[in-house]
């Protein structure tokens, strides 16, 4: 399939809206993330072998947050035990109905149900895998505590929840080093300055990251009994956690 070319933010006179995960960013979004995620590839790639490890005989697997479900893809092409189902969540329409079509021409059998829905309003029940790349960062911050407890309450034991974001860093230094370090990411991917400036105004208050050590102490407090980072590259991470 060929990607089209993120250039949403290249008009100098783009309005400033929020960004949302509309038609038009659903119509990009491979290109965008590729470019603008470090390692994204890899979280998702690495995330399907997870759920192939985890993943239990008759259990429900969660994508929430599925975009157009590089993630459930990943997943399904993984799983070897029987009876499994995966539950692929997003609040937008138009990246489900993309989704819709991705996952149609997929050849493997785990039976996926595409739910349109805020993640806050889905239950979590008889898990064995919940993933959450790049998700819970648009999630209000007060929320967040009530979305891992759940996630974690809604698993197996010897479950597992993947969670990926992007961070912040206590240290001042260390934080604007992976900022900067982002930022010529971005350029060496073909991003002008214009489209990164332009993007960053348009997250400013819709992407709100958080320091590893937050988010530790969150999955602390949900009754996760391990958790620790398996992939960081600059201010992008992911984190498992096990119960």
């Amino acid at each position: 399939m060929t990607e089209n070319r993120d250039t949403l933010y290249a008009d100098p006179l783009a309005d400033s809206a929020p960004f949302a995960f509309d038609d038009g960013v659903a119509r990009v979004f491979p290109d965008m993330i590729k470019r603008s995620v470090p390692g994204y590839p890899t979280i998702v790639a690495m995330t399907g072998l997870l759920a192939g490890k985890f993943a239990s005989a008759g259990s429900n697997l969660y994508d929430l947050g599925c975009s157009l479900g590089a993630s459930t893809l990943a997943m399904r092409q993984n799983i070897r035990q029987g009876g499994c189902h995966i539950i692929a969540v997003d609040n937008s329409e138009a990246m489900l109905e993309r989704c819709r079509n991705i996952i149609d021409t997929d050849t493997h059998d785990t039976p996926v149900s595409l739910v349109c829905s805020d993640l806050r309003n889905v239950a979590i029940r008889d898990a064995s895998v919940v993933v959450l790349n790049f998700t819970l960062q648009f999630i209000p911050v007060e929320c967040r505590d009530q979305v891992i407890q759940r996630i974690h309450d809604g698993l197996r034991p010897g479950g597992v929840l993947v969670l990926s974001e992007k961070v912040t860093f206590e240290d001042p230094h260390l934080d604007e080093l992976n900022i900067q370090a982002h930022h010529q990411f971005k350029l060496a991917n073909g991003y002008s300055e214009l489209e990164i400036a332009n993007k960053r105004t348009a997250l400013e208050n819709v992407l709100l990251p958080e320091t590893l050590g937050s988010h530790r102490q969150r999955i602390a407090r949900a009754g996760f009994g391990s958790c620790d980072v398996w992939f960081q590259c600059f201010n992008f991470a992911s984190l498992i956690a096990l119960k």
